[in-house]
């Protein structure tokens, strides 16, 4: 009877350790469950003014949402006030001078060429007169050949005299030439654009919100000075969030463009959001070395991808992680 208990015991023992073998075993090489773990990322729009200034006023804060065309800081700049000063004078002064090249000679220059060339016009009728009389007292033999020789020098000079008077009183009449006219406009226009150019640099003093979203950064402080083209302010778009996975290419079958994954997100609670796939990097970014025997191995690439939530879903921010079940392996 004893040595019957002795047995059943060690039969027993045996039996347990063989369980025990066979347990630590199983779950030594079952398949394990594989999860792809990805982030939350979202379109993030960087402010800067295109010029320089010392910030005259911040009109936002840290985390505040704001829409397109809302005022996020002002900048205070004089010199660009001091520029466009000077524009608007070189424009006011062109401006004259185009008028001045439209308009032409002033009545007065205009009636005094008319009197100058009347003036030379009848001291050239009166010597062509007289030359004429000379000439005849000269046929006659009354008058020498040296005095019809001075009338007739006379009477030419006169004449020449009285063509050019008529031609500055054409000119006067006729204005400035179509030339100078339009080299005049082309300056005026010229200035014009210097000012327009300068009002164009004053509006970038008033930054507003080329997007709508939330402050996500805010690098400036009443007072300070903001740098032309610096980020200085960060809009984050939370209505455009996606999900970046890397994903090794072992792990990357069944995975397409419009691809459907859903996954846990727990900062939301473990809350499930089904999500679509809409980006597959080209190219492989980095390796992950994993042996495929004690003896050899290979490089595994690791691919990004990108997935959209297919509804909208409230509280997603970037950095969230989500994490999808895929299998096992």
């Amino acid at each position: 009877m004893k040595i019957s208990r002795v047995s059943l015991g060690v039969v027993l023992a045996v039996l347990l350790v063989m369980v025990g073998l066979t347990a630590g075993l199983w779950l030594a090489f079952r398949p394990q469950p594989v999860f792809l773990e990805g982030e939350i990322e979202a379109t993030e729009i960087d402010v800067a003014a295109k010029v320089s200034g010392r910030v005259e006023m911040v009109a936002v804060k840290l985390g505040q949402t704001v829409t397109r065309g809302e005022l996020l800081y002002t900048l205070e700049s004089p010199e660009l006030q001091a520029k466009l000063i000077q524009a608007e004078g070189a424009k006011a002064a062109a401006g004259a001078m185009s008028r001045k090249a439209d308009t032409g000679a002033r009545v007065e220059e205009i009636r005094a060429a008319e009197q100058q060339w009347l003036r030379a016009k009848a001291a050239a009728d009166l010597a062509t007169v007289t030359f004429e009389r000379v000439e005849r007292l000269h046929r006659d033999g009354v008058v020498p050949r040296q005095r019809r020789d001075e009338a007739a020098a006379q009477a030419r000079a006169s004449t020449a005299a009285a063509a050019s008077a008529r031609a500055v009183f054409d000119m006067a009449t006729a204005g400035a030439r179509v030339e100078d006219r339009d080299a005049a406009a082309g300056i005026a226009a010229q200035a014009g654009g210097a000012v327009s150019e300068v009002e164009a640099y004053l509006a970038e003093t008033r930054i507003k919100a080329p997007h709508a979203g939330e402050v996500g950064s805010l690098l400036i402080d009443t007072g300070e000075i903001a740098p032309a083209g610096f980020p200085v302010i960060t809009l984050v778009d939370l209505d455009d969030v996606w999900v970046v996975f890397q994903i090794r290419e072992d792990q990357l079958a069944g995975i397409g463009i419009g691809t459907e994954l859903t996954g846990r997100v727990p900062a939301l609670g473990d809350r499930e959001v089904k999500f679509k796939v809409d980006y597959l990097a080209a190219l492989g970014a980095f390796a992950t070395w994993r042996a495929t025997s004690a003896s050899a191995g290979f490089d595994l690439k690791t691919f990004e991808i990108r997935a959209r939530p297919v509804e909208a879903t409230a509280g997603l921010r970037p950095g969230m992680s989500v994490i999808v079940p895929w299998g096992r392996r």
